[in-house]
């Protein structure tokens, strides 16, 4: 049974949730809070599974309590949102700060069956409350490095420090270059590394947890990469803007929410606009990256699946597909296509994910090359091209 804490100081948005969750016999609501405040102290008292938390609240924000319930008492949490871009700046910083993911008010998003709706939310919490212990481990074992190397009186570390704390990947991983050595050194060239490659676009398909992972990578990349970097991250249409601004600031590559149809530019990295899909197509010389809307009957906006496969037949074999942490299996359909033509699979481990759907599905069907550790993965990326001597 998932116990559930929910936390918002609507009583409409409470008794809401409340009905949704338990319709489910495995979901089990313990307790609501008002406000940050009282859901700091129900918290602690009822220690449940999972809390869902509301951003705007009086008393105490939804954001300060995160923050003390992370650095005192680590849960996971699903932040509360409006989908707006002012919500979806608070709510990318709430990710930042821990949340493992968000959904959106009730009644705020209306393109989807109610039913649908629903069920998601279920199987996300539940998916959601099994990183409890693992959370919790991680946690602890980073407090305990960051005592031993700093003494006693130093802070805890954050909590996304924590979770992104190293760890054993399933098969070796590519050996990190330093970025201040990949600074120094001029151009770039296409090596062999393990059988992949030479490449000249990556694409990523990414979905719950994927906002913190994606900048862990990007945030490891040089300004000069040396192909485009296409991204399908799950996400509302009204989040996918202010996300890339906010990695466009955060990382030297350059980051952008893509247009209906532009050139993929070497270190530059395209956001799939949410609501739509993300495709790469060869026209004449030139490999454009096209946003569309079909198919319009797709589980998911963006999907995965659409992304690999086109990259796949545009690109072939200079093609490296990376599909990242996310509920259910979308992408292994494009990912078999990619493998079919030659390309490269890369999957994130289990350890990493925040849920090892998404990337279980591509190494259960046996599709990928190499199976890696989130710390690792821009180390990885980055051993498939080398700089000129």
């Amino acid at each position: 049974m998932v116990k559930v804490l929910v936390v918002d100081d609507s009583s409409f948005v409470r008794r809401s949730l409340i009905a949704i969750l338990e319709k489910d016999p495995d979901i089990q609501v313990v307790g609501t809070a008002n406000d940050g405040n009282e859901a700091i102290v129900k918290a602690a008292q009822l220690d449940p599974d999972i809390i869902t938390m509301d951003v705007e609240m009086p008393k105490m924000d939804g954001i300060s309590a995160l923050e003390r319930i992370m650095a005192e008492n680590p849960l996971p949490v699903i932040m509360v949102s409006a989908i707006t871009k002012e919500g979806a700046a608070t709510t990318l910083r709430a990710m930042e700060l821990g949340a493992l993911d968000y959904i959106s008010k009730m009644g705020s998003d209306n393109t989807r069956d109610a039913q649908q709706v629903e069920k998601d939310l279920c199987s996300k919490i539940k998916a959601l409350a099994r990183r409890k212990a693992f959370l919790r481990l991680k946690f602890k074992n980073a407090a305990a490095r960051n005592a031993l190397s700093t003494g006693a009186g130093a802070a805890r570390p954050t909590f996304s420090s924590s979770l992104h704390a190293p760890a054993a990947p399933m098969r070796p991983s590519a050996v990190s270059t330093p970025r201040s050595v990949l600074s120094q050194q001029p151009a770039w060239h296409n090596p062999h590394p393990g059988g992949g490659g030479p490449f000249e676009v990556i694409a990523i398909g990414v979905s719950t947890g994927g906002p913190p992972a994606v900048q862990t990578v990007l945030s490891s990349l040089p300004a000069d990469f040396p192909v485009p970097i296409l991204i399908g991250q799950h996400m509302p249409a009204a989040f996918t803007g202010p996300f890339a601004q906010r990695l466009n600031s955060q990382c030297a590559i350059a980051v952008k929410e893509a247009e209906p149809v532009e050139r993929a530019k070497p270190g530059v990295v395209y956001i799939c606009p949410g609501g739509k899909h993300i495709r790469l197509e060869q026209r004449g010389a030139s490999l454009m990256v096209v946003i569309t809307e079909e198919p319009k009957d797709a589980l998911y906006k963006p999907t995965a699946n659409v992304l690999m496969e086109t990259v796949a037949l545009a690109s072939g074999r200079k093609a490296l597909g990376v599909t990242m942490t996310g509920m259910g299996y979308d992408g292994v359909e494009g990912t078999k296509i990619l493998k079919q033509k030659g390309g490269w699979a890369i999957a994130q481990n289990e350890e990493s994910c925040v849920v090892y759907g998404m990337p279980k599905a591509v190494v259960d069907a046996g599709l990928a090359d190499e199976i890696v550790d989130l710390k690792d993965m821009a180390a990885t990326i980055l051993a498939h091209f080398n700089r000129k001597p």
